[in-house]
C-alpha cells in the first residue's frame, strides 16, 4: 500500500470509517446514509453533500468502486485496498480503546 494513502486515511474520520463499513455490501447513497444512521443509533447522520463528496474522493483513490449493473441507482462497494485501510483503522481504534480502558480502570 502506498504511504501517501496511509497518511491520507489513517487516522480515518468517523464519517469515512462508517461509510466504508456501509459499503462492505453494495449500497447506493441513500442506503449508505440509512445504514450509518441505524448502526450509530442516530449519532451520525450523513448529509448528501458530505456523502457524495466523500464517495467521489474514495472512488478516485481506489478505496471504493462503482460496480456496473443494478437497478439504475449508482451503488458503491469497498475494494481490497479499502478493506485493508478499514482493517488498519479498526486495529488502531482497538489499541486506542485498550489503552484508554487500562488507564481509566
Amino acid at each position: 500500500m502506498e504511504e501517501s494513502l496511509l497518511k491520507k486515511y489513517i487516522p480515518m474520520t468517523e464519517t469515512t470509517y462508517y461509510t466504508l463499513l456501509a459499503v462492505t455490501e453494495k449500497r447506493h447513497g441513500y442506503a449508505i446514509m440509512q445504514f450509518v444512521n441505524e448502526l450509530t443509533e442516530g449519532r451520525i447522520q450523513l448529509g448528501t453533500g458530505t456523502l457524495y463528496t466523500m464517495v467521489g474522493r474514495l472512488n478516485a483513490d481506489g478505496v471504493i468502486s462503482i460496480p456496473s449493473g443494478g437497478d439504475g441507482k449508482k451503488s458503491y462497494l469497498i475494494t481490497e485496498l479499502g478493506r485493508e485501510l478499514l482493517e488498519i483503522e479498526t486495529k488502531r481504534l482497538e489499541e486506542q480503546l485498550t489503552d484508554g480502558k487500562s488507564i481509566l480502570s
